[in-house]
């Protein structure tokens, strides 16, 4: 995509990034060939500004910023010289950012005075001109006018019909559901019953049904209860569809979107939602798959082992495997990245797994309702756990803001870099960055991290780091609770939605004391990079949420099997891997003819997020399901 431009701009600069400042390209004398046209390449997310001075004998340097870079350093975006007679104005070209609203801001080059500021929201290709003149109105003051030359293309246009053709489909499905019902009330029934051909398997901590152990233990069968086949909770598994599918989307470019990428520093998009769902979905299912075994006769001893294992074979797949800093050469360990997304899922699942374990109890039969602190069961009986819990959080809490880090203010949870007016450039993370650093090596950590889009950093910073986990612990605990509520209050479905709706308004509440619903004026932000606090009692708010929309739609009324994420949520250890390992793969990814086109990213990411869906059915159709 391309701007033309009836002057020859004088520009110079480089060529940067399209959430930098802009595009810079030298050009020949302004007075030269001033009717020639000129192309000037516009990436995805830029507009073109014409920059008009038409003041005399003062040299204009402007300055860019983003309104989401919070309390960040003003860039140089161009130098403009000055007019060389009245109405014969110096022209300089830009590509300014579209993705989010700009602040300019002109000063006098010579005497570092301010001329003028103002905020604007570009459109995406869209052309413009900002004219800097002096204005007689009775007072001789400078005017910075933006004028629109050419309009903006609707970059979200796309998104809107993806979405629409969407809810088409859906629509149609439902609609053809219902003809079905009406014509053949049989056959509805039968494809009822076979929708649970698979209830008999145990629920598995990752998704993927897993057998029972036959083995001995009659004292500890009896002791456990009856080991009668439980049913499968269908919404567990299309939550874990839901956040697996986005997560698959959003990893393969989500349309190159701002919105499907994940959030430079503070503040939530859709990219920052879906990991710690699958971290509390995750911790769901330890406990409805650990109450399963143990109620066969499973030793714990044995069920140990299993953990143990299981952990080390999604920490080992993390790192061998899907490992980021292979885009830097063959892998190695001097560029090995240590922390990562499976790393991090083996470690919360080994002591979320273990603390279970050690404490596991019998859940109480139907007639303990009747019993004295009935209501509060499901917390009280797992006290040592909380205890626990919360001894973690106090240590997160502790190191995040009293450990003292070189050079860094103590207590600081800013990005570095450009941000807080540049006083820290090499603080990214605070302690967490800093623990990372100390203890597995710069080389050993993710190496562009997202705050480098905005902020500028430049040191090595882990969003799955060491301290990060202490709180994906948290997550995943919370998701135990949702698990012990589906189990302790079973065939009651009214006390497990008032105690969903319970957690969902506890939680917010927590983030919104924290936060002070604002994205960076809270005393902890929400920030997905660090793992705060206030993102995990944000998201297991959100996430208690849609169980208690899915739990009734789902199991309960049955007005919705969970197609098509019910699929996925059933392999998604194998649709995780999968799509990382043949990202690069047709017909995961094709080459474009216009790589600029956010249409064509969005087809191409749609395209491969439906087929891992379409894999996802084959598989559990032929009952194939990848376990470790």
């Amino acid at each position: 995509m391309c701007a033309c431009t009836s002057t020859c701009p004088q520009v110079r600069g480089e060529t940067l990034e399209p959430e930098s400042a802009g595009t810079q390209r030298p050009c020949p004398d302004a007075t030269a060939h001033t009717d020639k046209k000129r192309h000037v390449e516009l990436k995805m997310d830029q507009a073109l500004l014409l920059i008009h001075n038409e003041l005399l004998r003062t040299n204009l340097t402007v300055y860019w910023n983003s309104e989401r870079c919070y309390h960040c350093l003003f860039q140089v975006l161009v130098n403009v010289s000055q007019s060389r007679r009245a109405g014969e104005p110096s022209i300089a070209a830009v590509g300014v950012s579209a993705q989010h609203g700009s602040i300019l801001q002109l000063k006098a080059t010579e005497e570092e005075k301010e001329v003028c500021r103002l905020e604007y929201k570009f459109g995406e290709f869209g052309n413009y001109s900002l004219l800097v003149k002096h204005v007689q109105d009775g007072v001789d003051r400078i005017a910075c006018d933006v004028v629109v030359n050419e309009d903006p293309v609707d970059s979200n246009l796309p998104v809107t019909v993806a979405f629409l053709i969407g809810l088409a489909l859906v629509i149609a499905v439902c609609f053809l559901r219902f003809l079905l019902s009406l014509d053949d009330f049989n056959n509805w029934i039968s494809k009822a019953i076979n929708s649970r051909e698979t209830d008999h398997l145990i629920n598995s901590e990752l998704g993927s049904p897993s057998r029972a152990d036959a083995l001995g233990g009659d004292s500890q069968l009896e002791a456990w209860g009856p080991a009668a086949a439980p049913q499968r909770l269908r919404c567990v598994d299309t939550f874990r569809g839901i956040a697996l599918i986005i997560m698959v989307f959003v990893n393969y470019g989500g349309g190159k979107y701002w919105y499907f990428k994940h959030s430079s520093w503070n503040g939530l998009t859709v990219a920052d939602l879906v990991f710690p769902w699958f971290v509390f979905i995750m911790g769901s299912s330890i406990f409805l798959s650990m109450t399963s075994t143990l109620q066969r006769g499973c030793s714990k001893f044995r069920l140990l082992g299993k953990i143990a294992w299981r952990s080390f074979l999604l920490i080992s797949l993390g790192i061998v495997v899907v490992n980021p800093n292979y885009c830097l050469g063959p892998l190695s360990w001097d560029k090995l990245r240590i922390p990562g997304v499976l790393q991090r899922l083996g470690v919360t699942y080994f002591v979320v797994a273990v603390l279970e374990l050690l404490f596991a109890k019998p859940v109480p039969g139907s007639g303990a309702s009747e019993r004295r602190c009935s209501s509060l069961r499901d917390i009280l009986s797992s006290w040592p756990q909380w205890l626990f819990i919360l001894l973690l959080e106090s240590i997160w809490l502790g190191l995040t803001f009293f450990l003292p880090v070189p050079g860094c203010p103590t207590g600081y949870l800013g990005p570095g870099g450009i941000g807080d007016l540049g006083r820290y450039p090499n603080c990214t993370g605070g302690a967490a960055g800093y623990i990372d650093r100390l203890l597995l090596g710069e080389d050993h950590l993710y190496q562009h991290p997202s705050s480098a889009v905005l902020y500028h950093t430049e040191v090595a910073y882990d969003p799955e780091g060491i301290l990060g986990t202490i709180n994906s612990i948290v997550m995943a605990f919370l998701g135990v609770q949702a698990g012990r509520i589906l189990l302790y209050y079973k065939d009651q479905t009214k006390a497990i939605l008032l105690r969903f709706t319970a957690w969902s308004c506890f939680l917010g509440l927590i983030s919104v004391a924290l936060t002070k619903v604002s994205e960076n004026e809270g005393s902890i932000p929400i920030n997905k990079n660090l793992w705060s606090i206030s993102y995990v009692t944000t998201l297991s708010s959100f996430a208690f949420f849609i169980l208690l929309v899915l739990y009734p739609t789902v199991d309960v009324k049955g007005l919705w099997t969970g197609t098509p994420f019910f699929y996925p949520g059933m392999n998604s250890l194998l649709v995780y891997v999968g799509h990382e390992v043949f990202e690069s793969y047709f017909p995961f990814q094709w080459k474009l003819g216009d790589d600029q086109s956010h249409r064509e990213h969005l087809t191409q990411n749609i395209v491969a997020t439906a087929l891992w869906v379409l894999i996802a059915y084959i598989l559990y159709k032929k009952k194939i399901f990848w376990k470790i």
